[in-house]
This record gives C-alpha cells, structure tokens and sequence, in this order.
C-alpha cells in the first residue's frame, strides 16, 4: 500500500525487469509517473529503452516465451540481428543479418559505444567488429526484433542451451516457467543426461514452507512447460534454496554455477 508520491521517473538496469516487478513498481508511483527499463551494456549504454505500461501491455507474451521486450532502439543507434557465432566476426552485411523475426545475436553502433577494451587486443577481436563503414560492438546477448521494430532480450548468448532437440534461450524458458504462482525464479542451464545435454530448470521458490510441495509443483511445472513450444520439450526441474548472482549487480544469475550445481543432483 505505500505510495512514492513524489517520484516523478523510475529507471532501472543492470539485469532484464520481469514484467509482474514492473507492475508492483507502477502500482507505487503516481498516475503520471514513468518507469523506463533502458538496455544496454557497460561499453553501449544506452542501447534501447521502453516504458513501463507498454512493458505490460505485453507481458502476456512474455508469459508464452517471446522473452523481455526492451523497447526500440534509440534513433542514434544502429541495431543489427546477426547469425550467432562464438568467434570473431569480421563483418555485419546481407551475409549474416538475420531476417527481423528470426534470433540472433545483438550489435549495435551508435554514439555512446566504447570502440575498445585498453590492452586487451583477444577482447577486441571477440567483442567489437571493425568494418569500413564503423565499429559494431557484439553485445553478447541474443533477442529478435518484431514487426513494430522493437527488440526482445532472449539471454545472454553463453547462457544459451544447444541441445538435439533444438536452441533453448533463458528469457524465453523463464518467462514461461515464473508464470507458476509459487516460482520465485527459474533459470535454464543444460544437463546431462545418459551421456547427452538436455534443456533443464532450477527452480527458487517464493516462500520456503513451500518445498513441502515440491513434487506437485514440479508435476505443474511440466504441465505448464508442455503448452509452449519454447519450454515443451523440458522435462527436468531442480530445486535450489537460493540462486547465486554476480557481485556487481547482486541481480544476474549465475546460470554457470547453477549448472555446476546441478550437475551433481537428482532431478
């Protein structure tokens, strides 16, 4: 019931905002407030932004795996969708833009980007892409753009799941999954199983009495998983007391120490 009625602009970055954090927000501030959720990174910030009541004019979507929609681009930036690679890359043309729709790794060129990292020539050929007509700086995260030309994060590309039965990417995976009333956080990490990796899901709950009912939640979460085709292939669940994030942001989950994890349990 607290109301910041003097608050007139809420900004917040560092790790993508749910759009259920967005809505408790809102509900807090005054009628003309506004909430913008910027994207961007520490070397291109900013890179697009969005603002609260259209982030939930689309939370359905997120909810059925489109992953968190960041907004348009701001009009000094370039954005560009280009085919995911784990290498350098030496160019952004027709030969590996991406159609709009269709995921792809994040560059961007604009006004407010680094051109390089100081002494650190391996982070320069993996992070910027050095062409004739500018620099693009490879923002490590894959998204999609729609049809309106606004951008939808899907993950971080290294937190991305490659598995016999196709690509799994957190955001989407997570959009679905923390629809469960009793979730708190989900995180995707890949798993083996019989000598394979599988798409698999750490689960935090909301509260701590409810891991009495762990088994009727994980028997919903995969109810739930099975009506999209971003999550229906997803079969194992894991329960984690609490996730570990970074120490810079204490938001990000560390979805590689999750696997870690993970690896030594039983789903």
């Amino acid at each position: 019931g607290i109301r910041l009625s003097s608050l007139r602009r809420v900004l917040s970055a560092g790790a993508p905002v749910a759009p259920a954090t967005v809505a408790r927000m809102m509900k807090m501030l005054p009628a003309k407030a506004q909430l913008f959720t910027p994207y961007g990174a520490t070397e291109c910030l900013p890179v697009c932004a969005i603002e609260g009541r259209e982030i939930q004019s689309v939370a359905h979507l997120t909810a059925e795996g489109a992953g968190i929609c960041v907004g348009k681009p701001l009009v000094e930036n370039q954005v560009r969708l280009i085919r995911i690679a784990d290498g350098p890359v030496d160019e952004v043309s027709v030969n590996n833009v991406v159609a709009r729709g269709v995921v792809g790794e994040i560059v961007v060129m604009g006004p407010a980007m680094s051109l390089r990292y100081f002494g650190r020539e391996s982070a320069n050929r993996l992070g910027k892409i050095y062409t004739n007509h500018g620099t693009w700086h490879r923002m490590g995260d894959l998204g999609r753009m729609d049809d309106q030309g606004r951008l939808w994060y899907l993950g971080r590309k290294a937190h991305r799941v490659e598995t016999g039965n196709g690509l799994f990417l957190p955001e989407a995976v997570e959009g679905v999954l923390n629809g469960h009333q009793q979730v708190r956080r989900s995180a995707l990490i890949g798993w083996t199983d019989a000598g394979r990796t599988v798409p698999a899901v750490c689960i935090e709950l909301q509260r701590a009495e409810d891991r009495r009912d762990w088994e009727l939640i994980k028997k919903e979460l995969r109810q739930l998983a099975s009506r999209f085709s971003v999550t229906a292939a997803i079969r194992h669940f894991f329960l984690h007391q609490g996730f570990p994030v970074d120490i810079r942001h204490n938001a990000k989950i560390d979805r590689s120490a999750l696997a870690l994890w993970a690896a030594r349990q039983k789903p």
